[in-house]
């Protein structure tokens, strides 16, 4: 592309994104992280009059823009672009630039890589400046410049922030169909808007890619791993492309979701089996028409022999076999293949182990721009689940870390639940596998293994509802997701604050209030679905409501809960211990110890390793049955003091948005009786046991819950 058409499209893109910003109400949630603030009276940082970048490019121009508009607001003030600073200037510009050379010792930028960046205050010029090697690196900075700024100031004039990420790729994965749909999204349709491209784009992309870029996350995956092979085609090709132009001066990838059938369906190919050197020659052709659309496309992501998606073990391949071959393909370009081992079979072996049999003895043997996907947990995005084995496990091949924003299994968007306390959990979990501190963020982003390239990935809740993700606090998760892909030694506790201010109020007595809410709520959730360990009892394909007594006549018995839940005359849980399905077998020691007993096992994974007796004794003296009572019955008492806590908060929030959380809240209160009664009284039938007399009794019939049936369009 000539300059004079770079020039045109960045204009173009900047004049959508300026009337996208312009039309925005805070109070509908639209602006997400981006409330019009005013600095408060008692700040105590930098006076910002003007902005000096020192550098043209698309990105560069956006930095500038950014900073005049959101200082402008802040301060209230006029913002002034200049080409010589002055004191209340901020200086931007990349290391190699002399004029910022000359402000920043060089030497601080040996180890901050493409996305690192610097941030300092030079008190006696009364500047601050945002350096990095690159313009990227420059757009991160200034982010997290505006974000300090606004929350806390007094860290500017202290000592310099300099910052690098954590994971190479931080990548959101979108499951939106190519007919607007999106599969488990429950925020409306999908954002790219199809049927528009290429001629018309749609503007709120913009503001997706800005939203993106303030928390570092640099890549996204457009479309649904159950891939259409249609995405290829050219006519979806053209209108990938101006997506990409679009996120790219934002310094975001765009990747497919491909399926692997592809060369057959479109190509016409007798088949797609990945040894085969016309199988090879299609992809090979089709990754250079990519690239010669997009230059700085990312790679695929592939879903392959699992639920029914095609892949290399049709043809009695290997899942290296398959991801090879497309890695050889996007080599030359430098794309990666993100091969996702969510597999399972409908065996009769324990389903929690398959993803570990399966790729534990390929480990080494798959190309070094292969990362295989793991999903966090062994099951499939559990309100809580152990860590899949396969972390630590597979010491020669790259790891994602695959998380999930939307709430698939959380409530949707009706249930306030903070995932940070999960995401948090997780990578600090230490694995073991090389003896204590290997972590799981410390065996993915590098540390342990030294891989090439490094990722982390996150399945996104975003779609067109007017806040974005259905519910104003789902989109924290989006939020927290970004930031701990950019540092995973950050506190969920510190981002929810964070959040808060930027989101809703910077009063200390909301955020302290609203960030316990926050911190508390995932747990909640486990309470009153699946508490000590339960897991999969979720209704049957919706995933919505509670359905431990689902049965389908010919449905595989690992997509039901009694598969999972085993409740019977004697107990409850699934023995996953060495006397059961020995899925303990596959952690390191003393982890392996530990989950095998279950005097050992900690009662949040209690009834995912053991079957145990209804009258067995827990750690606190109680019998399980009652442990199950009490934790389902807390699981509601939080979700009424989340409520209340919420009603006292209408001081500090606009009408709109108190409204809109306050009916959330009323759902989700509703629905967490609703869950403990079902759960509760279907257990019941087995246990024979009564409720303890403390505690609230049912207000639903059994039978009456049975019948009741899920309308899942209500929730798209």
């Amino acid at each position: 592309m000539n300059s004079f058409r770079k020039r045109k499209v960045f204009i173009v893109l900047f004049l959508l994104f300026t009337n996208y910003l312009l039309a925005g109400n805070n109070e509908d949630g639209s602006k997400l992280w981006f409330a019009n603030f005013l600095l408060p009276a008692e700040y105590e940082g930098p006076q910002i009059s003007s902005v000096v970048v020192s550098e043209e490019s698309p990105t560069f121009s956006l930095i500038r823009s950014e900073l005049i508009s959101s200082l402008g607001i802040l301060f209230d003030q006029e913002i002034t672009s200049m080409t010589e600073p002055d004191a209340g200037s901020i200086c931007v510009g990349a290391i190699k630039n002399d004029f910022i050379a000359e402000l920043i010792n060089p030497e601080a930028f040996q180890e901050i890589g493409n996305e690192g960046y610097i941030i300092k205050y030079l008190p006696e010029k009364d500047m601050t400046v945002v350096a990095a090697n690159t313009d990227l690196g420059c757009l991160y900075g200034t982010y997290h410049f505006l974000s300090v700024l606004r929350t806390n100031p007094q860290e500017l004039t202290s000592t310099p922030i300099i910052e690098t990420p954590a994971y190479d790729r931080r990548i959101l994965n979108h499951w939106d169909n190519l007919d607007g749909t999106v599969e488990r999204g429950y925020a409306g349709h999908s954002i790219w808007k199809w049927d528009d491209l290429p001629e018309k784009l749609n503007p709120r992309i913009i503001e997706y890619a800005r939203a993106n870029a303030s928390v570092g996350i640099n890549g996204t995956v457009l479309n649904n791993v159950n891939a259409s092979p249609d995405i290829l085609k050219e006519e979806f090709l053209q209108k990938v492309k101006v997506v990409a132009d679009a996120l790219r001066p934002y310094g975001m990838r765009v990747y497919l979701s491909v399926n692997f059938s592809s060369p057959k369906i479109l190509g016409g190919l007798p088949d797609s089996d990945p040894l085969k050197t016309e199988v090879k020659n299609w992809w090979d052709n089709k990754v250079q028409e990519i690239y010669e659309l997009i230059p700085d496309f990312g790679g695929f992501l592939v879903k392959a022999n699992s639920e029914g998606q095609p892949g290399p073990q049709d043809y009695g391949r290997t899942h290296a076999d398959g991801a090879n071959m497309l890695a050889d393909v996007l080599k030359p370009y430098k794309g990666i293949v993100m091969w996702r081992a969510f597999v399972y079979n409908p065996s009769g072996d324990d389903r929690a182990k398959q993803a570990y049999n399966e790729f534990k003895p390929l480990d080494g043997k798959f190309r070094s721009n292969v990362l295989i996907q793991v999903k966090n947990g062994p099951v499939d995005f559990q309100p809580r689940e152990p860590f899949s084995p396969l972390f630590g496990a597979m010491e020669q091949t790259t790891l994602v870390p695959e998380l999930q924003i939307t709430k698939e299994y959380l409530g949707f968007s009706d249930h306030l639940a903070f995932l940070g306390t999960l995401f948090e959990e997780f990578l600090d979990t230490d694995t073991y596998q090389k003896g204590r501190n290997t972590t799981i963020a410390r065996i993915t982003n590098g540390d342990i293994f030294n891989d090439p390239v490094t990722a982390i990935a996150g399945v996104a809740n975003i779609g067109q509802d007017t806040n974005w993700c259905g519910h104003h606090f789902a989109q924290a998760n989006w939020y927290v997701f970004g930031r701990l892909a950019w540092d995973p030694g950050l506190s969920a506790r510190d981002i929810a604050k964070e959040w808060l201010e930027l989101t809703f109020s910077q009063n200390k007595r909301f955020i302290h209030e609203m960030s316990r809410v926050m911190m508390e709520s995932r747990e909640a959730v486990v309470n009153y679905m699946t508490p000590l360990g339960l897991h999969h009892l979720m209704g049957w394909s919706h995933h919505y409501g509670p359905e431990p007594w689902c049965e389908i006549p010919g449905a595989r018995p690992d997509w039901l809960p009694k598969y999972y839940h085993k409740a019977d005359d004697f107990g409850i849980g699934f023995n996953r211990s060495s006397t059961g399905s020995n899925a303990v077998e596959q952690y390191a020691e003393p982890l392996q110890i530990m989950f095998d007993d279950p005097q050992l096992c900690p009662d949040k994974y209690l009834l995912w390793f053991h079957h145990l007796p209804w009258d067995y004794t827990m750690s606190n003296g109680r019998e399980l049955w009652d442990e199950l009572c009490y934790k389902y019955s807390e699981g509601v008492d939080q979700a009424k003091l989340f409520k209340a806590t919420w009603k006292n908060m209408s001081k500090y929030v606009d009408q709109q948005r108190y409204d809109e959380v306050s009916k959330k809240f009323d759902i989700q209160v509703k629905e967490a009786i609703w869950w403990r009664d079902a759960c509760l009284l279907y257990f019941q039938t087995f246990s024979e046991k009564e409720i303890p007399v403390e505690l609230d009794k049912p207000v639903h019939q059994l039978e009456k819950l049975k019948q009741l049936k899920f309308d899942m369009t209500h929730h798209n």
